[in-house]
């Protein structure tokens, strides 16, 4: 059978611009309260809280510039970045606590459409996954939610990012996604909202891919930091705003034999 494999934030999943903004930005801030509470080490001056708050975004933000470069930094590696330039003494631990926290009473939406396109193409007998770049949160936090969403009745893999060396665009982390589900490239499509998915489909030799613009209304730290040195338009040869137009889009790329 022939695969589908769909990104995840913005294409199944979301949050509304403003709650975008309060997440990321709570993200920060639990960063910097965990180095304000951690000792600094022996020698090293004691920091201001916006000192360790830009340290720690500065950790965050070049772990978003790696990602573009297909190379995976992981939460627990942000903050122990930042603990290192900051020379405090900090469980990493700590910071992922506190962090699983604000992802479990953060409102993240399944996006309108996405159980019921997942339900045509398990129904049409394309194998399922979904590969997301998990760079704010381990992909671990997010599992018991996307199970109570309802995602796991069709989605047979999940490639979370910070589980992998590689981000998109990286060719690695679809193939990886494809030998998951025992497919070739040329008998896959992807589905997703921006250029690393695009581009990380071609790498890898997919049949094609999918633009899906119908939620790029992004909080305004998300489009900085995830958009900023956007590398121009996608070349999407198909694109839809609605999720219910991707299913015959997938038929046409990978009809059914």
């Amino acid at each position: 059978m022939p695969a589908v494999t769909l990104d995840l934030w913005h294409t199944l999943m979301y949050l509304p611009p403003e709650d975008e903004e309060a997440y990321m930005t709570h993200q920060l801030a639990i960063g910097q309260e965990v180095l304000r509470a951690s000792p600094p080490l022996a020698g090293v001056p004691d920091l201001s809280d916006a000192e360790l708050g830009r340290a720690f975004e500065r950790a965050y933000v070049r772990a978003v510039a790696e990602s573009a470069e297909g190379r995976s930094v992981t939460p627990r590696q942000q903050i122990a970045r930042a603990a290192r330039e900051t020379g405090r003494d900090t469980d990493p631990q700590e910071y992922l606590s506190r962090l699983k926290a604000e992802v479990e009473r953060t409102p993240f939406r399944i996006a309108p459409g996405a159980l019921e396109l997942l339900a045509e193409l398990s129904g049409r007998h394309y194998r399922l996954g979904v590969i997301s770049n998990t760079i704010g949160e381990p992909g671990e936090f997010l599992r018991p939610i996307l199970t109570k969403m309802g995602f796991d009745r069709y989605v047979e893999t999940y490639v979370f990012s910070d589980e992998q060396p590689w981000t998109k665009p990286s060719a690695q982390i679809f193939r990886f996604a494809l030998d998951q589900l025992n497919e070739a490239p040329h008998e896959a499509v992807h589905v997703g909202d921006g250029w690393a998915d695009l581009e990380g489909a071609r790498r890898a030799g997919f049949r094609g891919a999918v633009l899906f613009t119908g939620l790029h209304s992004y909080g305004d730290r998300y489009r900085k930091l995830f958009l900023a040195d956007f590398p121009g338009e996608p070349a999407a040869k198909y694109r839809t705003d609605r999720l219910e137009e991707v299913g015959p889009i997938v038929e046409k790329l990978l009809p059914l034999r």
